[in-house]
């Protein structure tokens, strides 16, 4: 040991040991997005912790968004922004831009920083070896999305097969039988990811604490629940988190080990909830 190493980080590391020997082989889908995916800095803290994950023998495989992203080249073109329970609203024009914005820019910028600090990724998007296929949705509350979808399958044999030797990135975007492209919503494809590889966890990235008793009150969050206490309270969630809420609940019903919802603007709050004690957001376990 270094002269002088504080005790505190040995410490860390050894409460860390567990963890990695639990979750060693194990595969983990990380939806990635909000302020870590904005931020400079907590976009290069995130790429470290994803190359950690993999050298000690875990198998992430991370799945993105970039609505704040697709907005800005949206808003920059004149074209209307408009949310429904979370969802965006979306013709064929605003599919197009959502995909050029998601496959061409921000998953090969992910692909790039990951290369970058060790560990080589391979990005991909649902039409890549027909890996999702998808169909159309409506609202919440039956309200026309226009081309908005669900990935309803997913070819497991290209991500099993990417991931021997690299680190998936998978772009939220999709087609129908018909072809037609539609937006998928990142949270319910990285959901979709998880089930159908029989993920050990599933980790939505966000931009509060977790999930909140308080929407006002950052303090207030949740920090363990079940599949069906979240699905009890779905009916009175709006904005951003019910779809997030949703897509947790979906991967614990379908197999997931646990869904996590963590704050993204703290620094490796990945590495924190999966190798500590404590974690810091909220767990969402199969109900009892």
């Amino acid at each position: 040991m270094t002269k002088g190493t504080p005790m505190r980080d040995i410490a860390t590391l050894l409460e860390a040991l567990p963890y990695i020997r639990e979750y060693h082989g194990r595969t983990i889908v990380i939806k990635y997005g909000g302020a870590a995916m904005d931020d400079p800095e907590l976009r290069e803290e995130f790429a470290r912790d994803v190359v950690l994950l993999k050298y000690v023998g875990l198998n992430p495989v991370v799945v993105h968004g970039g609505g704040p992203d697709i907005t800005a080249y949206m808003e920059r073109l004149g074209m209307p922004v408009e949310f429904i329970g979370g969802l965006r609203r979306s013709d064929e024009d605003t599919v197009e831009v959502a995909k050029m914005v998601l496959v061409g820019k921000v998953n090969k910028d992910i692909v790039l920083r990951l290369g970058r600090h060790g560990q080589p990724a391979v990005g991909l998007c649902g039409d890549d070896g027909l890996l999702f296929k998808a169909e159309r949705i409506s609202g919440p509350s039956g309200e026309d999305l226009g081309d908005v979808g669900r990935v309803v399958s997913v070819e497991t044999g290209v991500l099993e097969h990417i991931a021997e030797d690299y680190i998936p990135v998978v772009a939220s975007a999709a087609a129908d039988a018909e072809g037609r492209s539609l937006n998928i919503n990142a949270d319910e494809a990285a959901s979709a990811v998880a089930r159908a590889l029989g993920a050990s966890k599933i980790v939505f990235l966000t931009d509060v604490a977790g999930w909140l008793k308080d929407p006002s009150d950052e303090e207030s969050v949740i920090s363990e629940t079940t599949a069906g206490q979240v699905q009890s309270s779905l009916g009175g969630i709006s904005g951003g988190m019910a779809p997030k809420l949703q897509a947790c609940v979906d991967a614990v019903h379908g197999g997931v080990g646990s869904a996590h919802i963590i704050d993204g603007r703290v620094p490796h709050s990945l590495l924190l909830e999966l190798f500590t004690v404590d974690g810091v957001g909220t767990k969402i376990t199969p109900d009892s």
